[in-house]
């Protein structure tokens, strides 16, 4: 391509020409067009518009990954941007009114929205060559401000029921929709669904399962090439019969007999294997990570045996320990309020001996009760003798102390400490994993939850209100492949730094090796492009920083001036 570093004087004041501060918005849509995601669109939506549906999701894509909301005055959006780089084509971006984007999800939602997600991200593990073995699988709710009437009619629309549910955002008051996300390889989903507000996660879970199989063998993965990893949902009798001879790890519910039984004996063994912390360190980050220690057995469910790793993390969950501490206040209450019904004085030393042992019967696990018979000389009744000492009788009584249990209460904060991850990943042999592995695959599943926490930017989504359940499935997907393209230009980066064991300049110019998405659109403000007649020159060029990143994301400058360019894949 021509070299366009440098202005040409005789384009100096030309009216004709057009100034463009496109952001990173090119280097993510580089990787859009090396998906061909308007294509793949293009190919399995059926549509009569002069509009390609493709255009209209990839131009949906980068408005969500801009930062605003996607729906809301797109056109406005495309005004200023030079779309013949964005989207590989000129338009009018009067075509991209409101009518035209309701018929295009119209369209995409009768296509079926999994099956574009599920194409797409068989595209993203081909050409990113994503790591199969390990599938994060979780699902979230967002909450919606409209009254969708139309859901509670005997026969609803088509598309997800947005109506009352569980609400992860603690919102019970609105209505919702449910997502669901399967996840590989640093969060990168490869399969996502809209699914009913009400939606159970055991259900969810059930019906991917059902599935899971299917999915994996398009990408060529059978039975025992990749694991499972889900959330406590997954345990049922139903799940855990769903899952076949896939292998799978999740945490087993405190509301199984055996969950308790398995850390009883882990902390009454005290073998436990320290695996120390598992999150992935980061060279800006001060604060001291989690520590980890295992302990294994195994337990049946079902008339199957699985492995039971039982997990003990140094950062206690708050709410076990606050129900601990509840647990104390209780047990001193409680014995308190016994002792001050107990008698403390007898008259004979047999029946103090008797209460003393009744009083030391009130200790429990928590709170031990320290019981003292004292004699007590007290004077007799009736008038004293004038001419003889006053005579006394013994008596005896009770002294005590409620002191707390401290060994008792450490075991207790050491369970409260504990939760147990059930798995049937073999120990020995081709593809197992030891204790230590277990519990880094599965605590791999935060990303998930930080995948929702982009899902539900109010950056991205800002007050969500779609018209119909139809067009609130083709939103979903839409942004599920943002997500997509996300978490691919993270991944890339990070993995460039990783293979040649270097750094770019992060926050505040510190040298980091785990740079994030958000980092990267930050560092790109400021590359100014001049349009005239059809042909692109950088006004204001990348600096040397805004240089280490494109070469980290597989790209160079020309990605702000041709639009026929792509991402060269950085794979490992």
């Amino acid at each position: 391509m021509k070299d366009h570093d440098h202005l040409p004087d005789e384009l100096a004041g030309l009216k004709d020409a057009s100034v463009y501060n496109h952001g990173f918005l090119p280097i993510a849509a580089a990787y859009c067009k090396k998906l061909k995601l308007a294509e793949v669109v293009d190919q399995m939506v059926s549509s009569k518009m002069e509009l390609r549906p493709g255009l209209v999701v990839q131009a949906m894509v980068l408005d969500v990954l801009s930062g605003r909301s996607p729906l809301y005055r797109l056109e406005n959006f495309l005004a200023t941007q030079d779309t013949e780089l964005l989207l590989g084509q000129k338009i009018d971006v009067h075509s991209f009114n409101d009518t035209n984007l309701a018929r295009s999800l119209d369209a995409v939602f009768a296509c079926g929205t999994s099956k574009i997600i599920t194409e797409i991200g068989q595209r993203a593990a081909s050409i990113f060559k994503l790591d199969l073995r390990t599938l994060s699988y979780d699902t979230t709710s967002t909450s919606v401000w409209g009254e969708y009437r139309q859901c509670e009619e005997e026969e609803p629309p088509p598309g997800p029921l947005i109506t009352y549910g569980h609400s992860k955002d603690y919102q019970p008051q609105l209505k919702q929709f449910m997502t669901e996300l399967l996840c590989v390889d640093r969060g990168v989903p490869i399969f996502g669904r809209t699914l009913d507000g009400n939606a159970s996660d055991k259900t969810s879970n059930n019906q991917m399962l059902s599935r899971i199989s299917s999915i994996m063998a398009k990408h060529g993965l059978g039975s025992g090439a990749f694991v499972y990893v889900a959330d406590s949902a997954m345990v049922t009798q139903d799940n855990l019969k769903a899952i076949g001879t896939n292998r799978f790890i999740s945490r087993l519910p405190a509301t199984y007999n055996e969950c308790k039984a398995a850390i009883i004996e882990a902390v009454n063994a005290k073998q436990w294997e320290y695996i120390g912390p598992v999150a992935e360190p980061s060279d800006t980050d001060a604060r001291s990570h989690t520590q980890y220690k295992a302990y294994e057995t195994s337990v049946k469910l079902y008339d199957t045996s699985y492995r039971a790793v039982v997990v003990h993390s140094d950062s206690h969950d708050k709410r076990k320990q606050k129900k601990l501490d509840r647990q104390i206040a209780a047990s001193k209450s409680s014995i308190s309020k016994q002792l001050k019904r107990i008698q403390k004085v007898y008259f004979c030393y047999a029946d103090a001996e008797a209460a003393a042992l009744k009083v030391e019967k009130l200790s429990d696990r928590l709170h031990k009760v320290s019981v003292s018979i004292d004699p007590v000389e007290v004077r007799q009744r009736g008038r004293p003798p004038k001419d003889r000492p006053v005579p006394t009788v013994t008596h005896y009584q009770l002294s005590y102390k409620l002191n707390e249990r401290t060994e008792g209460i450490e075991r207790e904060k050491e369970m409260a400490g504990c939760f147990v991850l059930l798995t049937n990943v073999p120990a020995q042999g081709k593809d197992a994993l030891d204790s230590k592995g277990i519990v880094r695959t599965y605590k791999g599943q935060y990303i998930v939850e930080s995948d929702f926490a982009f899902l539900k930017d109010p950056l991205v989504v800002n007050d969500l209100f779609l018209k119909t359940p139809s067009r609130i499935d083709a939103l979903g997907m839409i942004l599920i492949i943002a997500l997509m393209v996300w978490r691919l230009m993270e991944r890339s980066m990070r993995l460039y730094l990783e293979q040649t064991n270097s750094t770019v300049p992060g926050w505040d110019n510190k040298k980091t090796n785990k740079p994030t998405a958000f980092m990267m659109t930050t560092v790109f403000l400021g590359i100014q492009v001049i349009l005239l007649k059809g042909q692109r020159w950088l006004l204001k060029g990348p600096t040397e920083q805004q240089q280490s990143f494109l070469e980290t994301l597989g790209l160079d400058s020309s990605v702000f001036l041709d639009p026929e360019c792509l991402c060269t894949p950085i794979v490992t």
